[in-house]
């Protein structure tokens, strides 16, 4: 089974340390810029873009070619750090639409060159950047190399707006590496990424990643939303991408994109994922014990939501166990998917550096019907909290072959997204697993307590004698006891299970309170690994 757990949490490092301060002396004396490549230099559209990558599609793939300079080639971590975007020479700074453009240099991870276009009434101009535009804290022999270097072009940029005060151009959104890409609500911190596509990933044989290879950015003419578009490429596939961005600020927590793909197949695709989600999940109360850390939860994600075509909304608790976890969640036409942060305490984590209340949740919304496919959930094995093991996407149930065309639009929605206080369904606040039975006597240790705690909606108010409705399954095993009960230390309501897994190493676990015939709670569904001899 291939593994990109290697890049992912290297980048992932990279990303979170990325602003830090820079503790050494730059450089002056810099190397002036190279021009890149201008493939669509001139009049634009979507239309005709998209018809370039139609007419892409018909040609066998071109990898890009290696990265020449030496200097940047062999910059490592640490090296690449001290490589710093000069937020003085931010495009568009003097503008006043509260947008600007930064890059991000080639090297380490990162030696695919990206070219950039700025789009101003309906034509695209290169958008330059050179070596002055960056910060080379460096000393002695590196700084030397530094200075003579020839500046290969940039491996990506991020776009700083003011979401957070307005006189400071926050950073918004970054795109940096194959088709990643990530974004921040008001107050939130960089947790997981998205990606444009993914495919065949964790299968048999090696995963393939495509790569955004161009962007073309509407230069804005005032604040308010912006749109960019961003050609990818694959030996599989090209796509002509449309995101149109609305920003956080004072009014809107949020920011949400509102994303138009255009798939255009070279070669059948064994497995498409769309609007790939890619997080981090360490551990949490569930697999507490396996973990010597001071701290309660390490996590960007605790759990997947997904709004069904029918029935009430579900909560999939994330998990970490030793060995990978796969799930398929079949709909005919999802109404929405997404991987959430549902605890905003710090308490809950009590990390005053990583601060993972701040981190964001981000929901996928198909705009028009995808039809049927299922919502693939791959959790992989890891002892790191740098290791991105969480990924969650769609795929569509009819296959790709060679030749085909595909569109696909959809909403990202990236901020807190707290449960509807209003909502008349509560909600899955906390889920705990242990050995089963009653305390304090001795238990097999084939007896499992599954602990759900629901919070808000009606149930909040409701009378402990009330005739509940408890629907429990379990796909192997078997069900021993269930208890449901109000906790008038805190106002939520416990459903706990008792579970015999006598036998079993996987086990799908579902549940939800309802009464008089109708649901109570969204429905909490879990998958249970154990320990392979």
């Amino acid at each position: 089974m291939p593994s990109n757990s290697a890049y992912l949490a290297s980048r992932r490092t990279f990303l979170k340390g990325a602003a830090a301060t820079a503790l050494l002396v730059s450089t002056t004396a810099l190397t002036p810029a190279v021009s890149a490549a201008t493939p669509q230099s001139g009049p634009f559209d979507f239309e005709s873009f998209s018809q370039r990558m139609r007419d892409l599609a018909a040609q066998p793939h071109q990898p890009p070619a290696p990265l020449a300079s030496a200097f940047y080639a062999n910059l490592d971590y640490d090296g690449y750090r001290r490589v710093q975007f000069n937020t003085e020479r931010a495009k568009w700074i003097e503008d006043g639409h509260g947008y600007q453009v930064h890059g991000f240099p080639m090297g380490w991870l990162f030696k695919e060159p990206v070219t950039v276009f700025e789009i101003v009434d309906g034509d695209s101009h290169s958008i330059e950047f050179g070596a002055g535009d960056f910060n080379y804290f460096m000393e002695g022999e590196m700084k030397e190399a530094a200075e003579t270097a020839t500046f290969p072009g940039v491996a990506g940029f991020r776009i700083n707006y003011p979401i957070n005060r307005p006189e400071v151009a926050d950073e918004l959104v970054s795109f940096l590496g194959a088709s990643y890409f990530r974004a921040l609500g008001r107050d939130n911190i960089y947790g997981l990424s998205a990606r444009g596509l993914l495919i065949n990933s964790w299968r048999e044989g090696p995963e393939e990643f495509p790569r955004f290879s161009e962007f073309y950015l509407e230069k804005p003419v005032e604040p308010g939303p912006m749109t960019l578009y961003a050609a990818l490429e694959s030996p599989s596939v090209t796509g002509a991408y449309r995101f149109v961005i609305h920003p956080a600020g004072e009014d809107q927590q949020e920011t949400v994109m509102e994303v138009t793909a255009r798939l255009y197949f070279r070669e059948a695709v064994a497995e498409l994922g769309i609007a790939p989600l890619t997080s981090m999940f360490l551990f949490d109360d569930t697999n507490r014990a396996g973990f010597d850390d001071y701290r309660p939860q390490v996590h960007d994600s605790n759990g997947l939501l997904l709004e069904p075509s029918e029935g009430q909304p579900m909560w999939r608790p994330l998990n970490n166990a030793s060995w990978l976890g796969n799930s398929y969640l079949h709909d005919p036409s999802v109404k929405s998917f997404g991987l959430y942060q549902r605890g905003r305490e710090f308490e809950t984590y009590q990390d005053a550096g990583a601060h993972y209340e701040r981190r964001p949740s981000l929901r996928v919304e198909p705009l028009g019907d995808w039809g049927p496919g299922s919502v693939r959930l791959v959790e992989i094995p890891s002892k790191l909290e740098a290791d991105d093991n969480i990924v969650a996407f769609w795929i569509p149930e009819q296959p790709i072959a060679a030749g085909d065309e595909r569109e696909f639009s959809y909403r990202l929605v990236w901020g807190d997204l707290l449960p509807d206080s209003g909502a008349p369904l509560a909600h899955v606040a906390e889920t705990r697993v242990g050995l089963g039975g009653v305390s304090g006597v001795a238990n097999a240790a084939t007896l499992r307590k599954f602990v759900i705690d629901f919070a808000g909606g009606e149930l909040e108010q409701m009378h402990p004698d009330t005739p509940f409705d408890v629907e429990a399954t379990v796909s192997a095993g078997s069900i021993v006891s269930t208890a449901f009960s109000r906790i008038p230390a805190n106002g939520m309501w416990r459903l706990v299970l008792d579970v015999d897994t006598t036998g079993q190493t996987l086990i799908e676990l579902k549940a939800s309170v309802g009464t008089e015939g109708r649901p109570l709670t969204e429905t909490w569904i879990y998958q249970w690994r154990g320990v392979v001899a």
